[in-house]
């Protein structure tokens, strides 16, 4: 009897070890497989190639996430009027709304802009007499104040020369852009009629088995995404509208543009308002001391009002990731698509997550693991008393 039960306790432990190291080379497997397709990617040069085409077709996927944002409205006018009509009327107040804030803030953006450049000279000034003053009576930091201060007129001579064919492949790149968005929008407007049957010619390449699943997937995405956008959109608003009181306050030069620069980069989670808020305060302190301690209290406090407020009553839980989640999302986003990588993180990894959740409901794969830790649980109980009774 005590070798048949020395038998059983050896068996159970060699299996529990052998289930352990099974799980530790799956993790290790799956980490492998992700760093082998990262590397023929960039191998292969398949990233640059689909941002390439991304790219070519992008005032399709503008003109996609325009008829998608507006359907919603243009479903609530369909009540009360054809769908044509309540799609042309709906596109006219969003073309109305695209021209009143065109009329109110680029008069406003391009004389900021116009202030900044001509003040570009006295900023650099300004920061050079601000390093003098730092080192001023510090003999020990005093040896390395000629080089800084020789370093930053080489940076402010390399700005000023590189500054018009900046300025001129920016404007370049904002009438590419805003060709892009006219196409986008014009398809979009047509979209815009059948968006409905988009998502009967997207079952129509499926199994008709495979219909009641993808619809069910399909609106958690929808809804989700849906929630997400409209949030990000009134968060960016909000910090506008704070930003540009806060700075506006502070004395701070073209409030306007590091207001928009500011709600831009909010777009990035965690990362994007700090991001927004660097520029805003190097020009406060090259301007005035004060200047640059009250940007960048108006900053602090506008992050404090939408980590606080805006995010937790406007976006909730829309996307309900964890923090590290997002951040690990952003690094390694970033590292493959630059700032658009970061931009489009949060919501791609949303969705793999609607995904694996709405697989892991259907399968039932965390209930039958659970099940498979209660067993084991219970064997080694068992164990541990036969040992106890045979001591």
């Amino acid at each position: 009897m005590k070798k048949e039960e020395l038998d059983k306790k050896q068996i159970n432990k060699f299996f529990s070890i052998s289930n352990k190291i099974l799980k530790v080379l799956f993790i290790l497997l799956i980490i492998l497989l992700i760093l082998l397709l990262t590397y023929l990617l960039n191998e292969w040069h398949v990233l640059s190639f689909l941002l390439t085409i991304l790219k070519i077709i992008s005032p399709v996927f503008i003109g996609f996430v325009i008829a998608w944002l507006l359907d919603p409205l243009v479903t609530r006018f369909q009540k009360k009027m054809p769908r044509g009509l309540a799609c042309t009327l709906v596109y006219l107040i969003f073309i109305a709304f695209l021209v009143g804030i065109v009329a109110l803030f680029i008069p406003s953006l391009a004389s900021g802009v116009h202030d900044l450049v001509n003040s570009f000279p006295k900023t650099i000034d300004s920061i050079q007499d601000f390093i003098s003053n730092l080192f001023q009576g510090n003999t020990m930091l005093g040896d390395y104040q000629d080089q800084i201060l020789t370093k930053i007129g080489e940076v402010g001579t390399s700005l000023a020369q590189t500054l018009p064919n900046t300025l001129l492949s920016f404007a370049r790149t904002l009438v590419s852009g805003g060709t892009s968005f006219f196409l986008g929008m014009l398809i979009g407007f047509y979209l815009l009629f059948d968006f409905r049957k988009v998502k009967g010619h997207i079952l129509s390449l499926m199994p008709n088995s495979w219909h009641e699943n993808a619809k069910d997937l399909m609106n958690r995405m929808n809804s989700r995404l849906r929630n997400y956008v409209q949030g990000v959109l009134l968060v960016m608003l909000f910090v506008f509208i704070t930003q540009f009181i806060g700075l506006s306050l502070a004395g701070l030069r073209a409030p306007v543009v590091f207001a928009i620069f500011c709600a831009i980069t909010d777009i990035i989670p965690y990362i994007g308002p700090w991001i927004g808020g660097i520029p805003a305060v190097i020009i406060g302190f090259t301007m005035d001391p004060m200047t640059g301690i009250f940007t960048l209290v108006s900053i602090v406090v506008c992050q404090i009002l939408e980590n606080n407020f805006y995010q937790p009553l406007i976006m909730g839980k829309a996307m309900k990731l964890h923090p590290v989640t997002i951040i690990l999302g952003l690094l390694i986003f970033s590292h493959f698509f630059g700032m658009i990588g970061m931009i489009i993180a949060t919501p791609v990894i949303a969705c793999f997550k609607i995904v694996f959740e709405f697989i892991e409901e259907k399968t039932g794969l965390s209930k039958k693991f659970h099940s498979y830790q209660k067993k084991e649980k219970k064997t080694r109980k068992s164990d541990s008393l036969e040992e106890a009774e045979s001591n």
